[in-house]
């Protein structure tokens, strides 16, 4: 099958999200995927310049070595708010380009923007659309003047789509909320690759790599650094605590990476909390596997995290690590209590509900909770289901 992907943010820089696992693994499974991204961090990445050109990146991959996904990039005016309205007419232009020229058995939208314009153009040409949500993507906008327009495209988008994949409940609720037809929407939860993620891999390298002691407690949080994130509040409790076990592993890059790092000197907490930067995605495991326990300690009053369910959570819990959360409903609605989560009201609670955790002697059997749960939702049952969803979307499309 020929697969064409639209999405309004960088396929390169940001991720891996669940739309990188399916669709490298619907490649190696042999079915041609061409993705039409958008350079969303051009301000403070790539070349300068008034205007982009168009780009086209073959046998691109980020997990999986052998995947081979075409990317487009259309070019866009590289200047504040019109970046987006060049978007409307590049990315237009090489849906239309790509239909004609590809030709896609099925289109797959993940964006606002694009995917508007993708399901319009499906329709003209009667290809199968499935709008795939992994976030509340409306939030995302950073003007709340534009949030409103958003979501009217959302859901024109929704009532337009074949079928509509949500990854938990609470995003079912949502999609609803805004038009998405019931009988045409489905939940498809976050893989896990349960070989990658493993007990078994060890993280004795990453310890001694960054001076980690063998009696440190290490508290670990992983990907986009966001304001929301909750780690600012972490980090000013963990100033006020006395164990200084207590560590904090933060692997990633975004919005608060400057001033968690002021944070670091003006607490005086250099050898306490240790800003990694980004890391490649193979080596992701092994962080994971230096820490005790693992966090997501995000503001409950963040719309943009109430209803999603991040795939970190999926990874932490893989290795079998306890993680300490703040109560985000989609989280709860997920996973539940007794499945290896630890809920805390405020992200300021972490450092001492993880001290009573250590002192408790239960990290293992939280851990193993945690294991069990999210073994179910191997990345090859995920990809079938996904793949079986496509098939099903093209023949009723044919009918």
């Amino acid at each position: 099958m020929k697969v064409l992907v639209v999405q309004d943010t960088d396929w390169l820089a940001r991720g891996p999200h669940q739309q990188h696992h399916l669709m490298e693994r619907l490649a190696l499974k042999g079915h041609e995927i061409h993705v039409i991204d958008y350079e969303l961090l051009w301000r403070v990445q790539g070349t300068k310049e008034l205007y982009s050109k168009r780009q086209v990146f073959h046998n691109t991959s980020q997990i999986y070595q052998g995947a081979e996904i075409t990317l487009i990039r259309p070019g866009i005016i590289k200047l504040p708010w019109l970046d987006y309205l060049s978007l409307l007419f590049t990315h237009k232009k090489e849906i239309d380009r790509q239909i004609k020229e590809f030709p896609p058995d099925i289109i797959v939208g993940l964006g606002i923007l694009s995917t508007y314009l993708a399901v319009r153009a499906a329709k003209r040409s009667a290809i199968p659309f499935i709008y795939y949500w992994i976030d509340v993507l409306h939030r995302l906008v950073p003007s709340r003047v534009f949030q409103p327009v958003a979501r009217v495209l959302e859901s024109i988008a929704l009532k337009q789509a074949d079928v509509i994949l949500v990854i938990n409940e609470e995003l079912k609720n949502c999609v609803a909320n805004i038009g998405a037809p019931p009988q045409r929407t489905f939940i498809l939860r976050a893989g896990i690759d349960t070989e990658r993620f493993s007990p078994k891999v060890n993280g004795s390298a990453v310890r001694r790599e960054y001076g980690l002691k063998d009696d440190d407690i290490i508290l670990l949080f992983m990907g986009w650094l966001y304001h929301f994130s909750g780690l600012k509040e972490v980090v000013k409790q963990m100033a006020r605590t006395n164990d200084t076990r207590l560590k904090l592993l933060v692997v990633g890059e975004g919005d608060a990476y400057e001033e968690l790092t002021q944070m670091k000197h003006r607490y005086n907490l250099q050898g306490r909390v240790i800003l990694t930067g980004k890391k490649p995605y193979h080596e992701i495991p092994a962080f994971i596997a230096a820490s005790d326990i693992c966090l997501l300690p995000a503001y409950t009053t963040e719309k943009i995290m109430r209803d999603i369910v991040p795939i970190k959570m999926y990874e932490y819990m893989a290795m079998a690590k306890p993680v300490i959360a703040t109560r985000l409903p989609g989280v709860m609605k997920e996973f539940g209590d007794g499945n290896g989560i630890i809920y805390v009201a405020r992200p300021e609670d972490v450092p001492e509900k993880a001290i009573q955790l250590v002192a408790e002697g239960n990290l293992s059997e939280l851990g193993a909770k945690a294991r069990s749960f999210v073994e179910r939702n191997s990345w090859d049952n995920i990809t079938n289901e996904f793949e079986r969803t496509i098939r099903e979307a093209i023949q009723e499309k044919q009918k």
